[in-house]
């Protein structure tokens, strides 16, 4: 099974499709629309579904018929993910509601006037979150991302929707990234980080990850320790037709190696993927044979 690539799929005809119905016919629709689609990509997307469906049976020891159901609603609620993130950013955010468990901690840090580093991974949907966290929050909220989306999409995405509310800090092999964290911080911004995936030939560290073998990049984990800023986990997961759930820990303020960082972010992502099973999105073979 292949590992990740660091692409983000998708057409554009797609995009078009449902950035016009949720413009004329709404999310109500455009959900009713997504039951049809991802059913067919359940039913013909072979690896995706490889991979969730030993995620779901050998992590999670999902029966086989039940393990079935969650993949196919893992679909669907991914692409209402997608869809929730293009009508937030057509201005549709209204329609939304949120609970933020541990909202205290993050106004802390921004008042504490040191920036933050917030982990978080391919759990729910951390772009929505951001949009909801900035101006509730912050003003300016930075993402650290690879900018490997497929380029027409991403010129359609902002052309439609004036694109997203946060800034992007591209990772580069030069490492100008590591100055624009650092800039960020200075600022007294926060900067979100995925920590659940890494390309090969990246460096990595092996961690126990719900009783199997998993590699997670090391980069998130390095930064968090080098700078001096208080670091949390934050994710946002689904809890409802048009509602979230946003949550963060306790802030890490005390020098810590980057395996101890890493213990601490595996330990709640663990706790995240219990209760919100469905919203795993790492389509991928996650763990080493």
């Amino acid at each position: 099974m292949s590992r990740w690539d660091g692409k983000t799929k998708g057409s554009l005809t797609g995009y078009k499709i449902f950035l016009f119905i949720i413009n004329t016919l709404g999310l109500g629709f455009a959900y009713g629309l997504l039951r049809v689609v991802t059913y067919y990509y359940y039913l013909f997307a072979a690896r995706p579904k490889k991979a969730l469906l030993d995620f779901y049976q050998n992590t999670l020891h999902i029966s086989g018929s039940n393990a079935r159901k969650m993949a196919r609603r893992n679909f669907y609620i991914f692409g209402q993910t997608l869809v929730d993130r293009a009508a937030f950013l057509l201005g549709k955010d209204r329609q939304f509601s949120h609970v933020f468990e541990n909202e205290q901690y993050l106004i802390d840090i921004r008042d504490a006037g040191r920036g933050g580093i917030l982990l978080s991974a391919h759990l729910g949907n951390w772009e929505t979150a951001g949009n909801l966290l900035k101006g509730r929050i912050t003003p300016t909220i930075n993402i650290v991302l690879l900018d490997a989306e497929v380029e027409n999409i991403k010129k359609y995405m902002d052309l439609s929707t004036g694109g997203s509310r946060f800034k992007v800090i591209a990772i580069k092999d030069d490492l100008s990234h590591v100055i624009s964290i650092r800039n960020a911080l200075v600022n007294n911004e926060f900067v979100a980080i995925h920590a659940d995936r890494y390309l090969e030939g990246a460096r990595f560290i092996e961690m126990d990850f719900l009783g199997r073998k998993a590699r997670f990049p090391y980069g998130p984990f390095v930064i968090a320790s080098k700078f001096n800023a208080p670091v949390t986990f934050v994710f946002a997961a689904k809890d409802g037709k048009y509602s979230y759930h946003l949550s963060c820990t306790k802030p890490i303020e005390a020098k810590m190696k980057p395996e101890e960082i890493a213990q601490l972010y595996v330990e709640e992502l663990e706790r995240k993927v219990k209760a919100f099973p469905e919203q795993w999105f790492n389509y991928f073979n996650f763990f080493q044979s």
